[in-house]
C-alpha cells in the first residue's frame, strides 16, 4: 500500500499538468485538449527527469550503454526510406502512417540517449572495419553536444513532416522517401567519427533537401535547389581535398591508413598546409550555416521551400554547419581556428547580424524576413564559438537548439497563415488578432522567444554568447567591441520582428479577404504544441542543457588551447608531426596499425549482449 501511496504521490504533478492543459484550449475538439494535455504532462516529465541533482545521482552508478543504439536511431530512417519504394502509391494513408511511426520509434529510441548522463568521454560508441584496406571504418559515438542535436532532430522531423502531410497533397510516397532518407543522413552526420563516413551523410542529406525544394517548393523552386546544391558542392569538395590529404599525411608518418577522427586529430601540419586544410573545411562548414558573404542560398531555399521543408531547413540542417566547425574545425585545426577567429568573429558581427537583421527589416515576404533572421540568430552562434571560451561555446550550442526550436516554430506558424491566403506579403495583412486570436497568441510567443525576451529559451544563449565573448583571449583587443556590437543586434532583432507583428496582427482589419479566416486547427496546434512547451522549459530551465554539455564544452575549449600551442610550438616547421596520445576517455576507439590489433572488438563486445 506504501508503494502505491507514493506512486500516486508522484504522479501528482503530471496529473496537474494534464488537467490544466486539456482545460486549456477554448474550443470543443477532444483530441486538441489531449494533444495539449499530454505535452504539458511530458513538460512536466521532461524537466523533472533531467533536473541536474537528479544527474548526479546517475552518475554514480552509470547504466550500461547498448552500443547498437545508434545503428538504430542512424539506419532505422534509412531501411524505412528504403520500404516506402515498394508501398503501393495508391494508399497514401498507408504510407503517412507507415512514415510516421518509423520517425515516432526513432524519437523515442533517442531518448533512451537521456539514461546515460554524459560525462568525459564518448557514448554509444560503436566501431566496425568498413573498408580495411584504406582504414575506413564505421566509428560513430556521441557526448554532450552531439546527444542534444541528435533529439533536436529526432524531434524535429516528425513534426515537419506532420505540417507538410496538412498542406501537400501530390507525390506524397517520394515525400516520405525524401524525409526518411533525410533524417537517417542528417543522424549519421551528428554521430560519425570516421571523417569517410561524415562525408558520404553530409553528401547524402543534399538529395533529399533538392527533392524537397525541387518538386514540392514555390515558384522559382529549381532555381532555389540548384543554387543549394552548388553552394554546398562547392565547400564539399574543399573538404574532400582536406580529408584526403590528411589521410595522406597520416599515412606517411604511421604507415598505414585511416580516416579516423581521433587519429587526425592528431596530426600537427606545417602553417600552410594546416591553414589550407582549415579553410577546406571552414568552408563547407560556414556556407552551411550560412555565413556571410555565404548566405544568399539560404532566403532563397527557405522561401522556396515547403513548410516542412523550411522547418527542417532552420531546426536541423543549418545545425550541421555549426557542429561541423566545433567538432572538426576547433577540434582538428586549433591553431588556425585561434588566429582566425578575431577576423571570423568581425564577420559574425557586421556580416551576420547587423547585416542580416537590417535585410530582414526591409523585407516585405514574412517567410524571407524569417530567412534573414536565422543570418543573424546564427551569427550569435558563430560568435560564440570564435569566443573560444566555456561560456561562449556553451551559450552557441545552447542558441543552435533554441533557434531550432523557435525558428522552426516561426516557419510552422508562417505556414499556417499560408495555407489559408496563399500569401506571405505583410501589406495584405493587418488587424489578425480579431478574428485568429490563438494563433496570433502563438505568433507573439514564439516571437518573444525569437527576440530573447528573459523567461524564454531565445535570451539564455544569446546572454551566454555576449559575456563568453567580453572575456575571450582568442578575440584580444576585439572581444570587447565584438559584445557591444552583438548586444546591439539583439535589440535590431526586436526592431524588425515586432514591426512585422504590429503590422501582421494589430491595427484595422481592412483586407476583406481576412475577415473570415480561421483560427488555427487542432492538427497545427499539436503540431506547434511541443516546440512552444520547449520555449518556455529551456528558458526558465536552462541548467537542462548545459548541465549534459558541461563536460564536453570543457573538453573542446581545453584542447582548442592545447592544440594551439602544439601548433605554435611547430611554426618554421616544413614537414608534419603527430602529438603523442592523451590516453583516457576521449581516445577511446583510436585506430591501431592492423597488425598490432582489432580495434572493433573491445568496443563491440558490449553491442552484442
Amino acid at each position: 500500500m506504501n508503494a502505491l501511496r507514493d506512486a500516486g504521490i508522484e504522479m501528482i504533478p503530471y496529473l496537474i499538468a494534464f488537467v490544466v492543459g486539456y482545460l486549456m484550449p477554448w474550443r470543443k475538439e477532444w483530441f486538441e485538449r489531449f494533444a495539449v494535455g499530454s505535452v504539458a504532462a511530458l513538460s512536466v516529465a521532461f524537466v523533472l527527469g533531467l533536473w541536474p541533482d537528479k544527474a548526479v545521482e546517475v552518475a554514480e552508478t552509470r547504466p550500461e550503454e547498448w552500443g547498437h543504439l545508434l545503428n538504430l536511431i542512424v539506419f532505422l530512417p534509412l531501411i524505412a526510406a528504403i520500404a516506402v519504394v515498394f508501398l503501393p502509391r495508391q494508399s497514401p494513408k498507408l504510407l503517412k502512417q507507415f512514415t510516421m511511426v518509423v520517425l515516432g520509434v526513432d524519437f523515442l529510441a533517442s531518448l533512451a540517449l537521456l539514461g546515460v548522463p554524459m560525462s568525459e568521454g564518448w557514448h554509444f560508441q560503436y566501431v566496425t572495419e568498413w573498408v580495411p584496406s584504406l582504414g575506413i571504418r564505421y566509428h560513430v559515438a556521441i557526448d554532450g553536444i552531439s546527444v542534444w542535436l541528435v533529439l533536436l532532430s529526432t524531434l524535429s522531423t516528425p513534426i515537419a513532416l506532420h505540417v507538410s502531410f496538412g498542406s501537400i497533397k501530390k507525390r506524397t510516397k517520394e515525400l516520405c522517401f525524401a524525409f526518411l532518407m533525410l533524417h537517417g543522413a542528417m543522424m549519421g552526420a551528428f554521430v560519425s567519427l570516421d571523417l569517410f563516413l561524415f562525408f558520404v551523410f553530409w553528401e547524402l542529406m543534399l538529395v533529399p533537401m533538392i527533392l524537397i525544394i525541387g518538386i514540392w517548393g514555390g515558384v522559382e523552386k529549381i532555381k532555389a535547389s540548384y543554387k543549394f546544391f552548388l553552394y554546398t558542392m562547392a565547400g564539399s569538395m574543399m573538404m574532400l581535398a582536406a580529408i584526403l590529404y590528411m589521410a595522406w599525411v597520416f599515412h606517411s608518418i604511421e604507415g598505414y591508413w585511416t580516416f579516423d577522427y581521433l587519429a587526425l586529430k592528431r596530426l600537427v601540419l606545417p602553417e600552410d598546409a594546416a591553414f589550407w586544410c582549415f579553410a577546406g573545411f571552414a568552408l563547407a562548414f560556414l556556407i552551411k550555416v550560412p555565413m556571410f558573404p555565404f548566405h544568399t542560398w539560404l532566403p532563397d531555399a527557405h522561401v522556396q521551400a515547403p513548410t516542412g521543408g523550411s522547418i527542417i531547413l532552420a531546426a536541423v540542417l543549418l545545425k550541421l554547419g555549426t557542429y561541423g566547425y566545433i567538432r572538426f574545425c576547433m577540434g582538428m585545426f586549433e591553431g588556425p581556428a585561434w588566429e582566425a577567429s578575431a577576423t571570423l568573429a568581425g564577420v559574425a558581427v557586421a556580416g551576420g547580424i547587423f547585416y542580416g537583421a537590417l535585410c530582414a527589416w526591409k523585407q516585405s515576404d514574412i517567410k524571407r524576413l524569417v530567412a534573414y533572421s536565422s543570418v543573424a540568430h546564427l551569427g550569435f552562434v558563430m560568435l560564440g564559438l570564435f569566443s573560444g571560451t566555456h561560456a561562449g561555446v556553451s551559450g552557441a550550442i545552447v542558441q543552435m537548439i533554441n533557434h531550432g526550436i523557435s525558428t522552426g516554430a516561426l516557419f510552422l506558424l508562417v505556414g499556417v497563415i499560408y495555407d489559408r491566403r496563399h500569401t506571405r506579403q505583410i501589406a495584405d495583412f493587418g488587424g489578425l488578432a480579431k478574428v485568429m486570436p490563438v494563433y496570433t497568441a502563438l505568433f507573439v510567443l514564439v516571437t518573444m522567444a525569437s527576440v530573447g525576451v528573459p523567461g524564454t529559451n531565445g535570451f539564455v544563449g544569446e546572454f551566454m554568447v555576449i559575456m563568453g565573448t567580453m572575456v575571450s583571449d582568442s578575440l584580444g583587443r576585439h572581444a570587447t567591441p565584438a559584445a557591444v556590437g552583438a548586444s546591439f543586434g539583439v535589440i535590431l532583432a526586436a526592431l524588425y520582428m515586432l514591426s512585422m507583428v504590429q503590422r501582421v496582427f494589430f491595427g484595422p482589419l481592412n483586407n476583406p479577404k481576412n475577415e473570415k479566416l480561421t483560427d488555427i486547427n487542432s492538427r497545427e496546434l499539436v503540431a506547434v504544441a511541443p516546440l512552444v512547451a520547449l520555449i518556455f522549459v529551456f528558458g526558465l530551465f536552462p541548467n537542462i542543457l548545459l548541465s549534459r554539455m558541461n563536460d564536453s564544452v570543457g573538453a573542446t575549449v581545453r584542447h582548442l588551447a592545447e592544440g594551439r600551442i602544439a601548433y605554435e610550438a611547430h611554426a618554421g616547421a616544413t614537414t608534419a608531426k603527430l602529438r603523442p596520445k592523451r590516453g583516457g576517455p576521449w581516445e577511446a576507439g583510436h585506430p591501431s596499425p592492423p597488425q598490432v590489433a582489432d580495434v572493433a572488438v573491445a568496443l563491440n563486445a558490449g553491442a552484442d549482449k
